[in-house]
């Protein structure tokens, strides 16, 4: 089958959720033997060599940069927008399956324009369905009510979705999405389980892009907090994106600099120690479309501790007291909170969160994911 996967980041270049998963879908599809291309945004300097395995790169639009005072810029999609356009109206029919991620808007909108020429199956990742009043919040009244407009004419195209919670399977739903939707639960493409997790360091571990919806700086007074009770506590925060000053300014304001280190990027087998030692992962986000760090987490027999929210469908992920704790905050109390309880449920909660993974790995790989595509790749409505 002639698959064209289209999302305007390409991982490792840019590292989050759907990068991952679409980096891991395109390199299983190819070595299933599918004739596998990936449109995206350059993010890489001249005569570098994007290689996934038997996947085919393109690059639709220029390297830019993606926020601007934490927000994401206009410009680029708009750009990637165009630039899949003019691709799938010259190439369209080579192409069975377009598979492209609802976000950024216009790529969508650019795949559903192009599809009578083209007469490919339109598959569409909705890993995020906004509320009216978040978009609001986002881009002011204004731009929030464009952005609104643009996302309902998004869900009007004719399509078979794929979502991965059901916060938004059921948002889309209520909205009146244009086509069946099915719920992927299932994104780790990890080693098994070892069999026993390894001891805890002290210290909490974030990952992630620094950006206002993951509310990074929010962890450094929760671990203040915290060491009143556990002196020993410690923080490492991994990761850079536009919030990435606040959350140094925080480390300095509250004197942690000897017990909260923030170091950036990092390479791939260093963060895996770290997390793989960590007391807990802490992911303090406002929003998230799934929380596939809370799996690999668990998959380690660390649990993960997150924060209660309308938007944020990580929560799902997280059965307390089992793989971690549910803060009703990310207030520096209810966050200090709950990296409390981790410390003082001690080993026995490492043991139970890698025995929740034992009971929920099926569900919860890519394997299992890929094989829904599979099959709605075969059955969906052109």
């Amino acid at each position: 089958m002639r698959v064209c996967i289209v999302y305007d980041c390409l991982y490792p270049y840019t590292i989050g959720g759907a990068e991952r998963w679409y980096r891991n879908l395109a390199e299983r599809l190819a070595s299933s033997g599918h004739e596998v291309t990936y449109l995206t945004r350059r993010q890489w300097g001249r005569g570098d060599n994007p290689a996934i395995p038997g996947v085919r790169v393109v690059a639709v639009s220029p390297r830019m940069e993606l926020y601007a005072r934490g927000r994401r810029r206009i410009l680029p999609p708009l750009l990637f927008g165009l630039g899949v356009l003019a691709h799938l109206l010259r190439h369209g029919r080579d192409y069975d399956v377009v598979h492209t991620a609802s976000f950024p808007y216009f790529s969508l909108l650019a795949a559903d324009a192009a599809r009578g020429r083209g007469r490919f199956k339109l598959l569409v990742d909705w890993h995020e369905v906004w509320t009216r009043e978040y978009w609001r919040e986002y881009l002011g009244r204004f731009a929030g009510r464009i952005g609104w407009r643009i996302q309902r004419a998004c869900l009007r195209a004719p399509q078979q979705a794929f979502c991965f919670s059901r916060l938004h399977e059921r948002r889309l739903r209520e909205l009146g999405l244009r086509g069946e939707v099915t719920r992927l639960e299932g994104q780790y493409a990890g080693p098994p389980a070892p069999a026993e997790p390894l001891a805890a360091r002290p210290v909490a571990v974030f990952a992630g892009r620094h950006i206002p919806e993951k509310r990074v700086p929010a962890l450094v007074p929760a671990l203040a907090r915290a060491r009143k009770q556990i002196p020993e506590l410690r923080g490492e925060i991994y990761g850079d994106g536009p919030e990435h000053e606040r959350v140094l300014a925080a480390i300095a304001a509250a004197g942690l600099e000897g017990c909260v280190s923030a170091p950036g990027f990092v390479e791939q087998r260093v963060l895996e120690d770290a997390l793989s030692t960590a007391l807990c992962l802490v992911l303090p986000s406002r929003r998230e479309g799934y929380g596939l760090i809370i799996v690999e987490s668990a998959a380690r027999g660390v649990p993960s501790v997150v924060v209660a929210g309308p938007d944020n469908a990580a929560t799902e992920l997280v059965d307390e007291g089992a793989n971690g704790f549910v803060a009703s905050s990310a207030e520096a109390d209810d966050l200090a909170g709950a990296l409390i309880r981790v410390y003082n449920a001690g080993p026995g909660l490492r043991r139970s969160a890698l025995e929740w993974f034992r009971r929920n790995a099926e569900r919860l790989s890519l394997e299992r994911s890929l094989q829904v595509v599979l099959r709605e790749y075969s059955s969906a409505d052109s």
